[in-house]
């Protein structure tokens, strides 16, 4: 035996090398050994998810993934809620979630019946700018309270995430559940629960309640009301009175057997006709006209007849119609050429970066047939169809073009021009997401927290000013509008826009730009940033330059600044 002790002890003294071999391959063979004791005490019953852990849920709707809930941390995709599965959670969750839901009952519209939610709450909590709190509602897996789509993020989940997602898709409410998960929906379809109910952190910030196990914190959200409300691929356009002349304002109708909003948009997008309208059991279809124009909507109760087909859905009826937008493109406006002989004037479509230029000449192009030009080059803009990129701004085939310049020599060179005006809040931050992030992208983070956004406003603002100021002073004929009218008021201001462009106006053919005044360069959603980037002395200095461009406008007779740019 003490041979082949010997014989070991020689060897490795020979060679050493192999000796730090062996402690290696004993260190690893050890570490394995504690891995997979890890991995087996995860493998229980209550840690589903396994790999699914890894993916990080980032909103891709309509998701057939299975719904479950685990001890273990999972992500989840965006899907249609009536899809979800059965939830895993623990007995006592089980048991009082099953008892709760005794209490739903049928055909029932929760969404007002909130007041006792909101003891506990004060008015910070309810009331943030975006949205306001609602209360803690009852969420049932087979009946969800919000039945819009919905997203999980078992990381990253905050209030301000979850209301965001769901205004930049058109819903009413946003609800957040177990802390991680996000509902959006038009309308509340539970009842309340308490409040101590709602007891769970976000898992993106510790600060916010994010629901509870099968309970959700809801919000109404305050600024969606300024974007269409959807209902699966169609948008909610409101409640309207019955045209007098419904069967030439609407030609085409059917009466549909368990009427509902599906049936009905689903008709009018086979016929291909771009509004799908509600009339009780009747479904109407046809194209916004001077006889239905969508410019006088009625109180939505006044539409409030439930569908036949379905309980939670509303279908009007013979005096007040509920009116959708369905994906069928209205072709009224889509045609666009260059001009036939050459331009006798130069238009301008002046304003300062970030103030819409893009959005303004998409829908003159739309409201005229004409393409317009600009005085620059964007190969991403020609890309997205605005042909009049590549033409010189001489060339006198463009209606208008577009400029940033405000030099004095560059402003005569225009005859006429439409001066285009925005919030300069607003507009700074629209330019610098613009900047680092593309045409419809945002900045990062970084950059909003670094050192450029303070150098950007310090070089920009000035400029908002002295750009207008300009076109005050040199520009020969000048047509102000602000962008926040012509969003608030389209028709209208874009058939002033229009006239003064000496173009005869197709009132058809700016309703159908109505329904298409997006366009590829919108940039969706609520504001990105959770927090304010203006400092103090930031909005002093802006302050003054608003004063001083107000005052310029009223030199002139022409209307001030909007009041919602004034200082408070």
């Amino acid at each position: 035996m003490a041979k082949p002790l010997l014989r070991i002890q020689r060897y490795f003294r020979r060679k050493p090398v192999r000796f730090f071999s062996l402690i290696l391959l004993y260190l690893t063979a050890g570490s394995l050994v504690f891995l997979h004791s890890g991995f087996i005490g995860d493998s229980g019953p209550g840690a589903r998810g396994g790999r699914d852990s890894i993916v990080s849920s980032e909103m891709i709707s309509r998701s057939s993934s299975s719904d479950t809930r685990s001890g273990g941390i999972m992500s989840r995709v965006f899907k249609d809620t009536h899809r979800s599965g059965r939830r895993f959670s623990p007995q006592w969750v089980r048991r009082n979630g099953h008892e709760g839901h005794k209490t739903l009952s049928r055909g029932r519209d929760y969404t007002h019946n909130w007041n006792r939610a909101l003891k506990g709450r004060n008015a910070k909590d309810m009331d943030d700018g975006r949205a306001k709190y609602i209360g803690c509602y009852i969420d049932d897996t087979q009946k969800r309270a919000l039945r819009g789509v919905s997203f999980f993020d078992y990381k990253k989940m905050t209030v301000f995430r979850c209301q965001d997602n769901c205004a930049e898709r058109g819903y009413m409410y946003a609800g957040l559940e177990f802390g991680a998960e996000c509902y959006c929906g038009h309308k509340i379809q539970a009842p309340n629960a308490s409040e101590s109910e709602c007891n769970m952190d976000c898992k993106g910030e510790r600060t916010n309640l994010c629901g509870g196990a099968n309970r959700l914190s809801i919000y109404r959200l305050e600024l969606s009301q300024e974007s269409a409300r959807r209902y699966g691929s169609a948008i909610f356009k409101g409640c309207f009175r019955r045209p007098n002349n419904v069967t030439i304002a609407l030609p085409y109708s059917a009466v549909i057997q368990n009427m509902s909003v599906d049936k009905c948009v689903d008709m009018c997008t086979e016929r291909e006709k771009s509004l799908a309208v509600l009339g009780g059991e009747r479904c109407h279809c046809g194209f916004p006209t001077l006889l239905f124009s969508l410019h006088e909507p009625e109180d939505e109760g006044m539409c409030l007849s439930h569908c036949p087909g379905e309980e939670f859905e509303s279908c009007g009826n013979d005096k007040f119609f509920v009116v959708y937008q369905t994906q069928v493109q209205d072709n009224r406006c889509m045609d666009r050429h260059f001009l036939s002989t050459r331009a006798k004037q130069l238009v301008a479509l002046a304003s300062f970066p970030g103030a819409g230029n893009t959005w303004a000449r998409h829908l003159i192009e739309l409201a005229t047939g004409f393409y317009t030009g600009s005085f620059y080059f964007d190969g991403s803009l020609y890309n997205k169809g605005f042909k009049g990129e590549r033409d010189h701004w001489r060339s006198g085939r463009t209606i208008c073009i577009k400029t940033h310049e405000s030099g004095k020599k560059e402003i005569e060179a225009f005859d006429l021009s439409i001066l285009m005006i925005r919030n300069p809040y607003k507009a700074l931050m629209a330019e610098f997401n613009r900047k680092y992030g593309g045409h419809i992208g945002f900045a990062s983070q970084a950059h909003w927290r670094g050192k450029e956004w303070p150098e950007f406003v310090k070089n920009y603002a000035p400029w908002w000013a002295s750009h207008t100021l300009d076109w005050l002073t040199y520009g020969k004929k000048v047509n102000v509008v602000h962008f926040e009218d012509l969003k608030r008021d389209l028709f209208s201001k874009l058939k002033g826009m229009v006239q003064f462009l000496d173009l005869n106006v197709s009132e058809d053919r700016l309703l159908c730009v109505e329904g298409q005044k997006d366009g590829n360069f919108k940039r969706s959603g609520l504001r990105k940033l959770e927090y304010d980037p203006y400092t103090p002395e930031m909005r002093e200095n802006i302050d003054k330059l608003i004063r001083t461009v107000d005052g310029a406008l009223k030199k002139r007779n022409i209307s001030g600044i909007p009041a919602e740019y004034m200082p408070r």
